[in-house]
């Protein structure tokens, strides 16, 4: 994604600064001793990458630290990634065991996923399931959706539906049955949907705040230690725009 902004003249990009927060109790959506949810902000990176910045997983890592008082730091497991640009819900493993399980749950299709993106074209069909082959280019960062199998592509899958509509702006709830890189931001604008923010992928602009709208709203899953069902929910970001969707949600 690029997050700068090009001036009148389209000559001279101005830089957007990141804005490092550290990670607080607000930020928590759930904890045992096990897992550990964190409501990502858009902007943030899951882990270290060329830019520098201070990753998510870090983060957590000296909020376990500083809270349990562990002076040489503290188990943390990335267990899946959300875009440098989505906000929501994101899960880590506090112990190995955990790590090993939760990787199981995400390969055999039992950590159940739901996202909400905001588009401005209206999609033909209110509801449907989209298959295609994913192929990206690393250099570019940048994925293309293929209709048939091509080489090196992934394929992926997912279930959508129109919730609702205000002021020109559509709401598009996701289910993703697979989880590839940018898999939900191409195979929406392949519909013809392309998230708001998202110039990486069709819509004509980006957002000045490193985010796009689309959001992971929650993980659905049975805990891989106590067998119990877990549900975790994650507020949307209080930035003007996406509490007005609040009420289409479901909990």
């Amino acid at each position: 994604m690029d997050y700068g902004r090009w001036t009148k003249n389209h000559m001279t990009k101005i830089p957007i600064k990141y804005i490092n927060h550290e990670i607080t109790d607000e930020d928590i959506l759930y904890e045992d001793n096990h897992l550990i949810a964190v409501n990502k902000r858009a902007g943030d990176i899951v882990q270290v990458d060329d830019t520098g910045d201070e990753s998510l997983d870090d983060k957590v890592k000296k909020y376990i630290a500083k809270k349990y008082n562990k002076p040489n730091g503290a188990f943390l497991g990335v267990v899946h990634r959300l875009d440098r640009p989505v906000s929501g819900v994101i899960l880590f493993a506090k112990t190995s065991k955990a790590l090993e399980r939760i990787n199981a749950l995400f390969k055999s299709r039992e950590m159940h996923k739901t996202y909400y993106a905001v588009v401005r074209n209206r999609p033909q069909a209110e509801e449907g399931n989209l298959v295609h082959w994913l192929l990206k280019n690393p250099q570019k960062n940048v994925t293309k959706a293929h209709d048939h199998e091509v080489t090196g592509s992934q394929r992926a899958e997912l279930n959508y539906k129109l919730v609702g509509e205000l002021n020109g702006y559509y709401l598009i709830e996701v289910d993703p049955i697979t989880g590839r890189p940018h898999q939900i931001r191409v195979q929406l604008s392949t519909l013809g949907c392309p998230i708001v923010g998202d110039n990486k992928y069709g819509y004509p602009r980006g957002s000045l705040r490193k985010s796009i709208s689309l959001h992971a709203r929650k993980l659905q899953f049975i805990h891989p230690i106590k067998k119990e069902p877990v549900l975790i929910i994650a507020p949307l970001p209080k930035d003007g725009f996406w509490e007005k969707f609040e009420g289409m949600m479901g909990g």
